[in-house]
């Protein structure tokens, strides 16, 4: 009997603040290009960045780590995802920010580590049998839900497999033709389909297919539409902690709703025996990531000595930190440092400034993010968000752009207009205009 796995269906996202980056966007020489891979600017740093890179690449960087400093909102977040983007599709990449270290349930150590962990990919290769190709026919039969009768679902799914070679009438249940449907899969489709799961892949359009919309396009396989076919997975070592710990726990903690965090340090070196024996028998291949730590200046000095030794360690990823501090004291202490970092920690790290955007910048990045945010701006518009941008601050700028579409699509517009973005100014303030309200109504403000 064919083993089954359903697969959640795949819904749009909402856009994140650095969903649009796809790189530092460097040409071949290594020099920033203005605006590319979703990058504005910051031309020093991203090439600073470009060489960072370059040394992972090349295994230079162990017991060496990077320190990102800037003031607010100069793309020190965006470099780290930048970076992380630049070593590759599937590079692991954890952000967490300082302050999530200090838990009541988990000691600090704990946090760090399985951040650590999470940033340490495992490239996992297996050959499978497979149904690869161009989907020629496609017929899906639909009938009534069985928890709501007035719904229809797929419920069988006869389809047509080609390569260039081969040719192949498959029939399947309502997994797979639930998945077809979900995927939107349809004729001129590469696709394939694993013969023991079902799970259902769509690779793109084939090229030379007659399709009415826009997507990516691959070429049509070749050989048999049935072959076997190496899939790569990619995990991380703490999702195997996870699975080994769960795998060991007593039956008596399973009824007693299990809820232990905390990860037995014997469980992690079976998990790295395991994860050796695999790179040696050519099965495996590890990927360090990216661990990018924000406001690094609230990690404490205890913190700051478990990281050092991290950077040592043998399976360590790359340790990105982040801070917008000047001299600062060290947490925990009374000694005060460059960014509140210990200096035995700053000499291991290869340090990175950020500047304040100009007006030009600041006008390309408020474009770029309209554009991942499908809103649209008139140029009038635009040169009053990059006023904003300028004179108050660009992450505020960025901020107002929703509110006003929403004030726009209210007075009936799809395209946001100057007094969309005036109004939206004056129903939300920026930080100069909050202090000068704490100010002025200081007396009547519970202290």
């Amino acid at each position: 009997m064919v083993e089954i796995k359903e697969i959640r269906k795949i819904e749009k996202e909402k856009a994140s603040i650095h969903s649009h980056i796809t790189g530092l966007g460097l040409d071949e020489k290594g020099k920033a290009i203005f605006k590319a891979d979703g990058m504005v600017g910051q031309t020093e740093a991203r090439e600073a960045a470009g060489i960072v890179v370059q040394l992972v690449k090349e295994g230079k960087m162990a017991g060496k780590g990077v320190l990102l400093v800037g003031p607010p909102g100069t793309g020190k977040t965006a470099i780290a995802v930048a970076i992380a983007k630049e070593l590759g599709e599937g590079t692991p990449f954890t952000m967490i920010n300082a302050s999530e270290i200090y838990s009541t349930e988990l000691k600090k150590t704990e946090i760090l580590t399985q951040a650590i962990r999470r940033s340490i990919g495992v490239r996992l290769r297996e050959k499978r049998l497979v149904y690869e190709g161009e989907v020629k026919e496609l017929k899906l039969k639909v009938a009534r839900s069985r928890l709501n009768p007035y719904y229809q679902v797929p419920r069988e799914v006869e389809i047509t497999l080609a390569t260039k070679d081969d040719q192949m009438k498959l029939t399947a249940g309502d997994a797979v033709a639930e998945q077809i449907a979900r995927l939107g899969v349809r004729k001129g489709d590469v696709i394939w389909i694993d013969a023991q799961t079902g799970e259902v892949f769509k690779v793109g359009k084939a090229k030379g297919s007659v399709q009415y919309d826009i997507g990516r396009t691959v070429e049509v396989p070749s050989g048999a539409v049935k072959k076997e076919k190496e899939l790569v997975t990619t995990v991380t070592l703490h999702d195997l902690d996870l699975n080994l710990a769960l795998q060991n726990i007593s039956l008596s903690a399973i009824f007693s709703l299990w809820t232990e965090k905390e990860i037995n340090d014997d469980v992690r070196k079976q998990v790295d025996k395991i994860v050796k024996d695999m790179v040696g028998k050519g099965n495996a291949e590890l990927l360090p990531g990216v661990l990018f730590i924000d406001d690094a200046h609230m990690l404490d000095i205890e913190s700051y000595s478990f990281l050092t030794k991290a950077l040592e360690s043998e399976l360590a990823p790359i340790l990105i930190l982040a801070t917008n501090r000047g001299v600062t004291k060290i947490r925990g202490t009374d000694v005060e440092s460059p960014h509140g970092i210990p200096l035995d920690l700053l000499d291991r790290l290869l340090i990175i400034p950020t500047r304040p955007y100009n007006a030009e910048e600041i006008k390309e990045i408020v474009k770029i993010r309209a554009d991942e945010l499908e809103i649209e701006l008139d140029n009038e518009t635009l040169e009053e968000l990059t006023k904003i941008g300028t004179e108050e601050s660009l992450r505020y700028a960025v901020q107002l752009l929703e509110p006003a579409s929403v004030i726009a699509k209210r007075n009936g517009r799809n395209v946001v207009k100057m007094e969309d973005v005036r109004e939206a100014f004056n129903l939300f303030v920026d930080v100069k205009r909050s202090v000068k309200y704490v100010k002025e109504y200081e007396n009547l403000l519970l202290k």
